[in-house]
């Protein structure tokens, strides 16, 4: 679904995942700096859009998801997880619940995958789960926004901002009153630089939430019943994740970034090494350079240079091991 905002002056398309909004508007740290200060906006609207409406919403949501959410407040901004029997991350999914229904929004091309297993899991409960993509859309406001979207359906308010749900067809009217835009690069740079995992990016077919920090922002410990539930609490409690999240600072001589899925090995090893994880996300930082997150083996040394490829990267530790 390609975005109107890319007829705004200096919108250069984004491509893979992100197709469908723009990557930057001329001037890729100009964005960062201003989503930084509290300014802008961020087109999100090539993600997907799902609302869950009927009396029976929330207990049938908590039965489904990791997250704790049989009560969970209006406006109330959470994050949540669908796993499969073993564990493994297959859907993410950034909820609000309005007092009459609930908005998730969810990776570019996810919807029709979700919403099938929402289909299914219906039963006898009082629910109708929507697509809602074609109508609704999503805008990122950074924090520290004062901007007012009088339109917005939903509001999602966490640490990072708000995600902003609108009518689709109201993009182009509130683009010239929210600020200047910023693409998808200046808000992937500081995702990153938060080391805030992205379904696909940061995650595999094989993926548990242990590995990426999920447990705690999208896992809640102390509910049961959910599909997968059992994996969470034995590595929990008794042992450890296979794999971990680290933050790589890149040495900056390189003029090309690591994509995803670049081999990750220890620098003394060379780079023709075994290899120990790979990254999973990189971008260009406004003050940082370039940086990355990456998926390593858990007995990677914590204090080891890596190589991306061929690049020397030092790493910062998101998940303990």
């Amino acid at each position: 679904m390609r975005s109107p905002l890319l007829n705004l002056p200096g919108a250069v398309p984004a491509e893979g995942a992100d197709e469908g909004v723009a990557a930057h508007y001329g001037d890729l740290f100009r964005e960062q700096r201003a989503l930084a200060r509290g300014e802008g906006f961020v087109d999100l609207s090539h993600r997907g859009v799902l609302r869950v409406t009927g009396e029976d919403r929330l207990p049938w949501l908590h039965l489904l998801v990791s997250q704790h959410v049989e009560r969970l407040e209006p406006n109330t901004a959470v994050d949540a997880l669908i796993l499969d029997a073993n564990g493994r991350v297959e859907h993410h999914l950034q909820m609000v619940d309005d007092g009459t229904a609930t908005w998730m929004h969810v990776e570019p091309g996810t919807t029709g995958a979700l919403l099938e297993y929402l289909e299914k899991m219906r039963f006898f409960y009082r629910v109708e789960p929507q697509d809602v993509t074609d109508a609704t859309a999503v805008l990122f406001l950074p924090a520290g926004s004062v901007a007012e979207v009088p339109e917005a359906v939903a509001v999602r308010e966490t640490a990072w901002g708000r995600d902003v749900l609108v009518p689709r067809d109201a993009l182009e009217t509130m683009a010239g009153r929210l600020g200047s835009p910023a693409g998808s690069w200046a808000f992937e740079a500081l995702r990153i630089e938060d080391h805030r995992p992205r379904l696909g990016f940061e995650t595999d077919h094989k993926t548990i939430p242990h590995e990426v920090g999920w447990i705690g922002q999208a896992v809640h410990l102390d509910k049961g019943c959910y599909r997968g539930q059992e994996t969470v609490a034995r590595v929990h409690n008794l042992g450890r994740p296979p794999r971990r999240l680290v933050f790589l600072h890149l040495d900056g001589t390189e003029e090309v970034l690591p994509g995803h899925g670049t081999p990750v090995r220890l620098a003394a090893d060379g780079p023709e090494g075994r290899p120990v994880g790979f990254v999973t996300s990189s971008a260009r930082h406004h003050e940082m350079g370039p940086i990355a997150l990456a998926l390593v083996k858990r007995n990677t040394p914590a204090d080891a240079t890596l190589l991306a490829g061929t690049v020397p990267a030092g790493q910062e530790v998101v998940v303990e091991a």
